[in-house]
């Protein structure tokens, strides 16, 4: 048993001597982007202390991919960040070429950074002959040569185990919960817009310090949603609806209306990722709902920021920044959470 812990010692003391190197050597932390998340990508830099690597990514004329690394990369720690949101699969082939390019450069180690993991929706068989995309991925991401991914929010926490690495998996919660305190909204009520995001409405109930309603709804095809019922008090309450996603916006948009039909006096919107496909800055500029907060792990795009003022956009850069420090330095990541 000493031998045990004398070598778990000596283990700590070496890995802490290499971060030491690392850091006098100026080859620590490198972090890159590809094409979906450039502005948040600086922003992390700036945070981290470091500057953007690098590194073009572009299209040959027949469309293929083209990754070009101007710096070296031998032993150093490299992250790359970029979400598989649309164009998804321009964004995970990019990714993939990124990872592949600086594995064959003698990177020391590759973490992937997935603010939104695409495909997440697929994480299992619903029906006969139906892929589990979210598993591919993984492994795709894997094969490519990464030694660890960071992401958060995943649709489905059982994703994380898909991946046969190591996987950080952060939360926007406490970024949300902290916009809506300094708002002081009174008579609050968190509602989960279904049953499967119970979880994370209950965080989200218990850091305002707030009940818990649930909105019953049903599906009969895929973007389509019914809302059956509301189980809870939510008459002349303020009401927070938080899911980790928002599509085309049909479900928020008729679980407001619900809320509002129902006696409630006020309907805010809370998500990690801002897909927003199809109809949906439509439908939220047309609803009832009186505010959308959303994170920047999905850039809107340039011709939509200014189409409605109910989207309220949070920056999720300092919370990468501060995972990325620690896992570069080897210390608990589940600490920015308590």
């Amino acid at each position: 048993m000493d031998g045990l812990v004398k070598k778990d010692s000596l283990n700590q003391k070496i890995k802490f001597w290499e971060v030491q190197r690392m850091i006098a050597h100026g080859d620590s932390i490198k972090i890159f982007h590809c094409n979906a998340n450039k502005d948040l990508t600086a922003n992390i830099a700036y945070q981290v202390g470091v500057q953007v690597g690098d590194a073009q990514v572009g299209r040959f004329s027949n469309g293929e991919i083209s990754v070009n690394i101007n710096e070296s990369v031998r032993g150093a720690d490299v992250y790359v960040i970029q979400s598989s949101c649309y164009p998804a699969n321009d964004n995970l082939m990019e990714l993939l070429i990124m990872i592949d390019a600086l594995k064959r450069a003698s990177a020391g180690r590759i973490t992937a950074v997935i603010p939104y993991y695409g495909y997440a929706r697929q994480d299992r068989k619903s029906r006969s002959r139906e892929p589990i995309t979210a598993k591919l991925v993984a492994n795709l991401i894997t094969s490519a040569g990464a030694d660890r991914v960071l992401t958060m929010d995943l649709h489905a926490p059982q994703i994380a185990g898909f991946f046969d690495i190591p996987v950080d998996h952060l939360f926007a919660v406490p970024l949300l919960s902290k916009y809506f305190q300094e708002k002081c909204l009174k008579d609050i009520v968190v509602v989960s817009p279904d049953v499967g995001g119970v979880s994370r409405a209950r965080n989200l109930a218990s850091r305002l310090d707030a009940p818990l309603a649930i909105v019953d709804k049903r599906r009969p095809k895929p973007n389509v949603s019914e809302v059956m019922n509301i189980i809870g008090d939510i008459e002349g309450r303020n009401c927070i609806i938080i899911d980790d996603m928002i599509d085309t916006a049909g479900s928020v948009a008729h679980a407001a209306k619900a809320l509002i039909d129902m006696g409630a006096q006020d309907v805010y919107v809370s998500c990690t990722h801002p897909v927003l496909s199809g109809p949906a800055f439509e439908r939220i500029r047309d609803s009832v709902i009186k505010e959308v907060v959303v994170t920047d792990t999905i850039p809107l795009p340039e011709d939509m920021k200014n189409f409605t003022e109910k989207i309220k956009v949070l920056s999720v850069a300092p919370i990468f920044a501060s995972a990325i420090n620690r896992i570069y330095q080897g210390l608990s990541v589940s600490k920015l959470f308590d």
